[in-house]
């Protein structure tokens, strides 16, 4: 199954579907990196890989059950839409509630307890100007969510002004997530204008880590 940026039109719940989508070995961290754009989500049990991401105000929603050796990592554009067309389960990947029920719904098929989620929450940052506050939305959003789940967020990184370059590594639950500044804050801002252009609409806590 292929993956691109700005697709929005893949996901995966089981480890078969690596091959066609995006990623390479990194040598510094001694294992494969997957990358998981707009509207994509990768639940995994293999501690030889691990899942990145380029956030501006988009939402990347990363759970594991320790017990059951298995997370994983969704990235959402909106909260949600009224006017999503729940038909084209593709689409509806790019909204929040959606695309973490998958999420959540893919660990416990995975032998997870919902009683045993560990939650972590990245991203929505207030990064294109002349727009109103679409990363705010989507940290409002996901805050409730998981309070109304009653499930509860172990370490988070959000709002702020600039993109950030997440990695997940799902089966030890760490989180690693540096700001991106200049040529790349450029480059991923401009990414996310381009996919907000194609879609018709009416700091660190627990062992989250900052890298190089």
């Amino acid at each position: 199954m292929s993956t691109t940026p700005g697709s929005a039109v893949a996901h995966a719940d089981n480890d078969t579907d690596i091959v066609g989508r995006k990623s390479h070995f990194d040598p510094a961290a001694g294992a494969t990196a997957i990358w998981i754009f707009q509207g994509d989500f990768y639940v995994s049990s293999r501690p030889d890989l691990f899942l990145t991401a380029v956030l501006g105000s988009c939402i990347a929603v990363c759970i594991r059950d320790p017990a059951a050796g298995c997370g994983g990592m969704n990235h959402f554009l909106l909260p949600d839409s009224e006017n999503r067309d729940d038909h084209y389960p593709s689409q509806a990947l790019r909204y929040g509630s959606y695309s973490i029920e998958r999420l959540i719904n893919a660990i416990l098929s995975r032998g997870g307890r919902r009683e045993r989620l560990e939650v972590k929450v990245f991203g929505g940052a207030n990064v294109m100007s002349g727009m109103s506050d679409v990363g705010a939305r989507n940290v409002d959003f996901v805050e409730h969510y998981f309070a109304n789940e009653r499930l509860p967020i172990a370490a988070a990184d959000l709002r702020g002004t600039w993109p950030r370059k997440l990695r997940y590594f799902p089966t030890l639950g760490i989180a690693q997530v540096r700001e991106l500044r200049d040529a790349e804050a450029d480059e991923a801002i401009k990414a996310e204008e381009i996919l907000r252009s194609r879609i018709s609409v009416s700091k660190h806590a627990g062992d989250v880590e900052v890298f190089k």
